[in-house]
């Protein structure tokens, strides 16, 4: 129950079981304080009622003595299962939250938002944690400490124990009935709090688009209105929490007056003696601390409750699995009769068949959305065909596992994305075992000494975000020598030349000369120039295969390459 509600490892769950049962404990203990005060109190009042002697000092002095001790352990391994060891379960969750979006198919991340993503690991995990550290224990601990206690009450007066403890469960029976109104109110701040969080994401990564079109004033007052919706909603939310958490702390403190209401009635009529409701109100006081704080935090339980919905949604996407045996028969990449589609159904390939030989450049063109990008993701399988297959030396990627696959390939995209490490380290992604002098003949072979040399710490500079401190051309360089190092047999390139300088794209274009020599090769290409000596170009329009074949063969053909490769020539001709 625990793992299926708050997305608990079994750790997790047993350590939570334990801190409650901790702390069931310290609350038994105090009430074992309790009863020694009810004798002492019992044997004063006998004193001064009948001249009974007094007790002697030495065994309350032992009994207090005996109690501190049990009562530091106690709270000691309470405090120690809700707040030490259980912490550590955060950070399980999220390290089997990455685990489980390593394993995921690259469509997921095309359907889910980041902020929505980042929220989820760091907020909805951050919730569940205080609601385990926090709350559950002490509920749990508190559910123990009234079943004890009301055993002891009934069987010492029934009347007293139904006066002094209906108030709890009917409490907690009011506020958890609440539960159903309260959580579209705690989904709906959710929502709202995620599209704050979407509009600082958006305005970091467009800062200089809204600068450069004079539109800071228009953006922000967007962002203001979603911050002062959200706010809006948040109020709403903490309002209807006050209004169900603070209701049932009243009926729970009615508990107390029906006690004393009740005792009394039973004093006057002479069936219950004073000192039977006084232990009565000592044990009810005690009874009623942990419900009370715990009714205050139940809201976070509920909260809890819709984060790890959240959570679990990531356990019920499809992983992209695969056997972990590959052993194709050479590098040729085959697509036959491919067909893909995204989950809204809108249709992007159709029918695709062709094939990209082991030992030449095959290039992909046509017309923006006609599948390019899509045809290169799948046979790396990012995504999965959802007709057809692809295969690659004979064998169909979609068998295989992911991270096996990818060892096969190689991937130099023109949107390079780089990690705020060194040089080295960026470039030694390409393989992780791979030693200093492999790294740096990478990156020779790329050319990236020319600038790399240029740095403060050379290879051991460190480039910023994203490479925030490199030109494109750079980082292009340091993508190339990644791949260089990598050394696949499969090559995807997506026009990495196509935003660079002619300066800078004759260095990257001599370093892709390097990569992709006996390769099997995959060009998507925007610019015909560049393709000029594939050994092989698939035409792709409205996601079908148009025409196939040389570049020569094409061009005598007069089809769709022709006409881009015309259309192209005649815009290079224009001027100002």
């Amino acid at each position: 129950m625990l793992k299926e509600k708050y997305g608990l490892t079994d750790e997790g769950a047993r350590n939570v079981r334990i801190g409650a049962a901790w702390t069931a404990a310290a609350n038994l203990i105090v009430f074992g304080g309790v009863a020694a005060l009810f004798m002492l109190m019992q044997q004063l009042v006998d004193h001064l009622a009948t001249g009974a002697p007094l007790p002697g000092l030495l065994p309350y002095a032992v009994a207090l003595a005996a109690f501190a001790v049990a009562l530091y352990i106690a709270e000691y391994y309470a405090y120690f299962y809700q707040y030490g060891v259980i912490y550590n379960e955060s950070g399980r969750q999220r390290i089997g939250l990455a685990e489980r979006l390593r394993k995921l198919p690259q469509s997921f991340f095309g359907r889910r938002d980041l902020a929505d993503l980042t929220e989820t690991i760091m907020g909805d995990v951050k919730t569940i944690e205080h609601a385990y550290s926090h709350v559950l224990p002490e509920l749990y601990g508190a559910y123990i400490t009234l079943g004890v206690a009301a055993v002891g009450l009934l069987a010492f007066d029934w009347r007293l124990a139904i006066a002094s403890l209906w108030s709890a469960p009917v409490a907690l029976a009011l506020l958890f009935a609440s539960r159903r109104f309260l959580a579209p109110v705690m989904r709906a701040t959710r929502m709202k709090n995620l599209q704050v969080s979407d509009d600082i994401q958006e305005a970091l990564e467009c800062v200089r688009e809204v600068r450069a079109t004079n539109q800071e004033e228009r953006y922000l007052d967007g962002i203001r209105a979603d911050i002062d919706a959200a706010e809006r909603q948040t109020v709403r939310s903490e309002l209807a929490t006050g209004v169900c958490v603070n209701g049932a702390q009243i009926v729970l403190r009615l508990g107390l007056a029906t006690t004393v209401v009740a005792g009394a009635a039973f004093v006057l009529e002479g069936t219950c003696d004073f000192m039977t409701l006084f232990g009565f109100l000592l044990v009810v006081s005690r009874i009623y601390a942990p419900f009370d704080q715990c009714l205050m935090l139940v809201a976070e339980l509920f909260a809890a409750k819709t984060a790890s919905a959240r959570m679990r949604s990531f356990y019920d996407e499809p992983l992209a699995t695969g056997g972990e045996k590959y052993e194709p028969a050479g590098h040729d990449v085959v697509f036959e009769q491919v067909a893909f589609s995204y989950t809204d159904g809108e249709q992007v390939l159709s029918d695709v068949s062709f094939t990209a030989r082991e030992g030449e450049v095959t290039a992909l063109v046509g017309p923006s959305g006609s599948g390019k990008s899509t045809c290169s993701r799948l046979a790396a399988r990012f995504w999965d065909a959802t007709g057809g297959r692809v295969t690659v030396g004979g064998v169909d990627v979609s068998t295989v596992d992911p991270e096996v696959l990818l060892r096969d390939f190689a991937v130099v995209f023109q949107d390079v994305l780089l990690f705020d490490d060194t040089v080295m380290g960026n470039i030694r992604l390409g393989r992780r075992d791979a030693t200093d002098e492999e790294v740096l003949a990478a990156a020779r072979a790329a050319n990236c000494d020319e600038f790399v040399n240029r740095m403060p710490q050379g290879y051991q500079t460190t480039i910023g975000e994203n490479g925030s401190r490199l030109s494109g051309g750079e980082r292009q360089r340091i993508s190339i020598a990644r791949a260089l190092l990598k050394d696949a047999p499969i090559v995807l390139l997506d026009e990495a030349t196509a935003s660079l300088d002619v300066e800078n794209e004759t260095q990257v274009q001599t370093a892709l000369s390097r990569l992709l020599a006996n390769k099997t090769v995959i060009v998507i290409a925007h610019r015909m120039r560049t393709i000029e000596n594939a050994d092989k170009v698939v035409v792709l329009k409205d996601g079908r295969v148009a025409e196939q074949g040389a570049p020569a063969d094409l061009m005598a053909a007069g089809g769709e390459f022709a006409r881009m490769v015309r259309l192209q020539r005649e815009s290079a001709n224009w001027a100002l």
